[in-house]
């Protein structure tokens, strides 16, 4: 399994939100660089960022901090908000992103995605789920919508994705615990041959080995690591371990 170490960004800060929340905005480092290069030190491959200015806006906002940790470190980097457009997919993959996160588009603009898969392959799009009580939000989850999240998953596995980030909004900085359930319904709804990143409320090794037992492709850690609540280097290592 992977671990995803994260990085939200807002106003060029590295953040964390409550619930999704925008007014919950807590600055969790002083420099998203130092930050980074202290996951791959942990022994991290990947890192999970989040443009929430873009994801608000519906553009991309903070591009130069991603480019950055794409062209300064050794970490693969796996990006969404504020994505709309082909055009800003190729130029993202272009500037050294290894791969991008669909996630308001999957459900607003599905054409898109199947052309995105079409167009860059499916090691390169990622399509986000974002859901409150099972039902999808968009927007920077300031949307929601009476679209069932594993129906989307079908939908969209349809269309040839193979990479599903979920992400259980009432879970997301609280520190609580994945959602099992409903991580558990997703993997056992949706073609084997596709891969499940769970995301929000990851709190300590529990949750790691939890999602790790369960056979998903990975998970991304927030809150969890800048609190301290779980070790980065014992996660990756408990992850990587066949």
């Amino acid at each position: 399994m992977v671990i995803l170490p994260a990085i939200d960004i807002k106003d060029g800060n590295c953040v964390r939100l409550f619930k999704g929340d925008f007014s919950t905005v807590e600055k969790v480092a002083s420099d998203y660089l130092e930050t980074a290069l202290g996951f791959q030190k942990a022994g991290a491959q990947w890192i999970h960022m989040v443009d929430l200015d873009g994801a608000k806006e519906g553009r991309p906002v903070n591009t130069k901090i991603y480019t950055d940790v794409a062209e300064k470190t050794a970490l693969k980097v796996e990006l969404g908000g504020g994505i709309r457009s082909l055009e800003t997919i190729e130029e993202y993959l272009k500037m050294g992103i290894t791969r991008v996160i669909l996630g308001s588009a999957a459900l607003k603009d599905p054409k898109l995605v199947s052309k995105a898969v079409e167009k860059f392959g499916s090691e390169k799009i990622v399509v986000g789920i974002d859901a409150v009580d099972g039902m999808v939000a968009t927007e920077g989850w300031l949307e929601a919508s009476d679209v069932n999240y594993i129906d989307l998953a079908n939908e969209m596995a349809a269309a040839g994705v193979r990479y599903f980030i979920f992400t259980d909004i009432s879970k997301d900085g609280t520190l609580s615990g994945v959602n099992i359930g409903q991580l558990k319904a997703l993997y056992d709804g949706i073609p084997k041959d596709c891969n499940i990143i769970a995301s929000g409320g990851v709190h300590t090794m529990v949750d790691i080995i939890a999602c790790k037992e369960m056979g998903l492709y990975g998970t991304i850690c927030g809150k969890s690591i800048y609190k301290g609540t779980l070790d980065l280097r014992e996660a990756v290592e408990y992850a990587e371990k066949t």
